[in-house]
């Protein structure tokens, strides 16, 4: 049974379904911990100050807001607690809109929200409603005192809720920033190579053909580690150069995307 993260429901129109929180993904990447070199005990921080490095208590911390460089407000609990969103336990659907509208820029952290057992029939009503009209909701919903924006979007039959960036929390970029006026016009022999290449390339989405190399190699020199094994270090391989022709890169590419499709197929 999975852990539940958060209970409430999910609201639309006069409609309330009972629904339950659940995590989504799994980060695995490898993890380090500090360590003295001496005897390997786990390396500890403190508090401290950096006006004079003195160790503060934790009782003496408090919480400031900076509104200028170096210059803070401060702010006590109670007045922090009640600056907090209200607490509530509604997914609040505010409107619906077509799945192709919503960059994927916006989003933040999947979660799968599921029906209580009660509330199954309603929840399957909406599921197939936005199923049929291949559509996904904009709604709020507050998690650990903050509110998100947040869709939902239906995968399989189960509802997956990803809380998203404000839309100031989305920085606009320009090519004009890293010294770039305007993209130089590609040759029309170059833009046939390259959609040739990417037809080449094209197929349908398999997730399971990719894997995390860095760390399946890190789980593999720890192993390694535990049973008293040296690890083999691996001279890195060379930059590419940049690229002199690029008609002739294109075509070289083309080249090996055939073979890898021919390959494939075999």
């Amino acid at each position: 049974m999975p852990r539940t993260l958060w209970k409430g429901s999910l609201s639309f129109g006069l409609v309330t379904v009972p629904v339950a929180l659940y995590a989504a993904t799994d980060d695995r990447s490898p993890s380090f911990n500090q360590l003295r070199a001496s005897d390997h005990s786990r390396i500890g921080y403190q508090r401290v100050a950096k006006a004079d490095g003195a160790e503060v208590d934790y009782d003496d911390i408090v919480k400031g807001y900076e509104y200028e460089r170096d210059r803070y407000v401060v702010f006590t609990k109670e007045e922090l607690d009640a600056l907090k969103p209200a607490s509530s336990r509604t997914v609040e659907i505010m409107q619906f809109v077509p799945r192709e509208q919503i960059d994927p820029l916006y989003f933040q952290r999947s979660y799968y929200l599921a029906p209580e057992p009660s509330g199954a029939k309603a929840y399957g009503l909406l599921a197939k409603a936005m199923k049929d009209q291949d559509t996904v909701a904009v709604c709020k919903i507050t998690l650990r005192d903050k509110e998100h924006l947040a869709t939902l979007r239906l995968r399989d039959d189960v509802f997956v809720l990803e809380t998203m960036y404000w839309p100031d929390e989305i920085r606009e970029f320009s090519l004009d920033e890293v010294g770039i006026d305007e993209l130089p016009e590609p040759r029309k022999q170059e833009v046939q190579m390259a959609q040739s290449l990417i037809e080449n390339l094209t197929e349908d989405f398999d997730p399971t053909a990719y894997t995390d190399e860095y760390r399946a190699k890190v789980e593999e020199a720890v192993a390694a580690k535990v049973e008293g094994q040296e690890v083999t270090v691996v001279e890195e391989q060379a930059e590419p150069t940049g690229v002199v022709d690029l008609m002739e890169a294109l075509k070289q590419s083309v080249e090996e995307s055939k073979s890898r499709k021919k390959s494939k197929a075999s």
